[in-house]
């Protein structure tokens, strides 16, 4: 299953790659009660290379590989696919790696790696007009397909079968008006059936925003004035607007060899921006923009409005230093250490101000998805280990209404906490997705579903836990026939949206 020719720096702290992928395993055991609204399929995508780094290897690179969990009627069966990318597709040919990664892009081997990937294009030894991503970062449903995501490329279809199989049935270009990579956090609004995406790139135009009708009709580009490139993660979707985050985690091709740094830098100099624009808009000009401290955002939670204010709920994180070796970082890993807040935009006066929510780290935040767009209480998310990216060792739920009921002392002790599910000594977990109970009238009234791996025996389940209770007990356990990697994002499918899908 390992590569005794990969590095050990890679090898090591359980990120080492699955070769394999696994079939459909059904009959899984399990402990516990699977509901019945949880019939769908649990889906956990992350970075699973299938050949030996060329060089550097950073925690963002890695072939897509869709780690899924089909529940039907109590019981469950298990799946891992790679998405299959043109990218993977033509190393598979080779029978190694060829197309240069993140963690190649530093200093002056960097840049060599970019030469001589442009030269094998030009040489047409390697073929990019299908795009080179990996599709490995996040998932999203949306007019009857499910996309496999990669901010540097476009979406990948990936139809779920009914015995809860994953097959890749290949990109979508959306009538080849998608001509820009699409970032890996769309937004879809519940209630008119659209998805928002944008797309960021080195050269002009370093930002791009496009709407898809619930049809799946692709809206013309509308190109975002930025000053220069940067790196834009997430953004988010009100009624009325869409918020645009011109932070300064910047793209320097130049500094990646004069400095000998990686391309992706963070200037802490810099001010952060945030524009907010008509979500209709056909150009920028009607944008907003509005300026706070200096800080960096990968992940939002929701946004709303409210009376003449956007409302955006968000982890931010300050100073954060993304700058890793061989999979280790540096010194301890800020971004574990990123903190809910509410940022508030005047959209009359003009005025921007921001106020911590948390009294604890937390990421990949996730809400009760009904509450898309409106305002909610309740926000789940991760508590990251400091010592490695990735590595989830507890799953948290805040109370937004806390501060406001409470007061000030309580955020301060943390008595906006509602619950914390902590994983135990040697046990990591994923992103935590939430699925509510049925026709539940409460927000916080269902499950929270994620992956834990043991290190201590080297065995991975898919765990099952009450939303509204945190309580220690699960309510299922379903065990896995082999070790899941530390990856990204999850998502649930609904039995609904399963059988929904599309293929055209």
């Amino acid at each position: 299953m390992h590569d005794a020719s990969l590095p050990l720096s890679y090898l090591s702290r359980n990120f080492a790659p699955l070769r394999d992928e696994t079939p459909p395993t059904k009959d899984l055991p399990v402990h516990g009660t699977l509901p019945g609204c949880l019939n769908g399929e649990f889906l956990r995508i992350g970075p699973n290379p299938k050949f030996v780094p060329l060089a550097g290897y950073h925690w963002v690179d890695g072939d897509g590989m869709i780690h899924g969990v089909r529940i039907k009627d109590g019981k469950a069966a298990y799946v891992s696919r790679y998405v299959r990318t043109s990218r993977l597709k033509q190393e598979e040919f080779f029978g190694a790696a060829k197309f240069m990664k993140i963690g190649d892009l530093k200093g002056v081997f960097g840049l060599l790696t970019t030469i001589m990937q442009q030269v094998r294009n030009n040489l047409k030894v390697l073929d990019n007009s299908y795009g080179d991503g990996t599709a490995n970062t996040s998932l999203i449903y949306h007019h009857g397909k499910l996309l496999a995501l990669h901010e540097a490329d476009k979406p990948y279809v990936v139809k779920v079968l009914e015995d809860g199989d994953l097959k890749t049935l290949g990109m979508i270009d959306y009538d080849k008006r998608l001509t820009h990579s699409f970032t890996a956090h769309p937004k879809v609004d519940p209630v008119t059936g659209e998805m928002f995406t944008f797309g960021y790139s080195v050269i002009p135009p370093y930002l791009t925003y496009r709407v898809i009708s619930k049809n799946g009709i692709m809206h013309d580009p509308v190109t975002i004035t930025i000053s220069e490139p940067i790196m834009m993660h997430d953004f988010a979707i009100t009624k009325n607007y869409a918020i645009f985050m011109d932070l300064p985690m910047l793209l320097k091709p130049k500094e990646m060899v004069k400095e000998n740094k990686m391309i992706i830098s963070f200037d802490p100099t810099k001010k952060a921006r945030f524009g907010v624009l008509p979500r209709y808009a056909k150009d920028d000009l009607m944008i907003r923009w509005f300026e706070l401290p200096n800080c960096y955002i990968s992940h939002t939670a929701n946004a709303w409005e409210e009376d003449d204010e956007v409302v955006l709920i968000t982890c931010r994180l300050e100073n954060p230093n993304i700058d890793m070796v061989g999979g280790y970082v540096k010194e301890k890993l800020e971004i574990c250490s990123s903190e809910l807040y509410e940022i508030r935009f005047n959209m009359k006066t003009g005025s921007a101000s921001q106020k911590k929510l948390s009294a604890s780290p937390i990421e990949f935040p996730k809400i009760n998805e009904f509450y898309t767009l409106k305002k909610h209480r309740y926000v789940y998310g991760t508590i990251l280990d400091n010592s490695a990216v990735l590595k989830v060792i507890g799953v948290i739920k805040f109370d937004l209404h806390a501060e406001a009921e409470e007061g000030k002392k309580m955020l301060e002790v943390g008595g906006n906490i509602k619950g914390i599910y902590e994983l135990g000594q040697g046990r990591y977990g994923s992103e935590a997705v939430y699925v509510p109970r049925g026709a539940a009238e409460e927000e916080d009234d269902g499950y929270l579903l994620f992956f834990v791996h043991d290190e201590n025996s080297g065995k991975s389940c898919l765990k099952v836990i009450d939303a509204k209770t945190m309580s220690d007990e699960t309510v299922a356990v379903v065990e896995l026939p082999h070790r899941v990697p530390y990856g990204f994002h999850a998502f649930f499918l609904t039995e609904e949206q399963l059988l929904k899908q599309t293929i055209t």
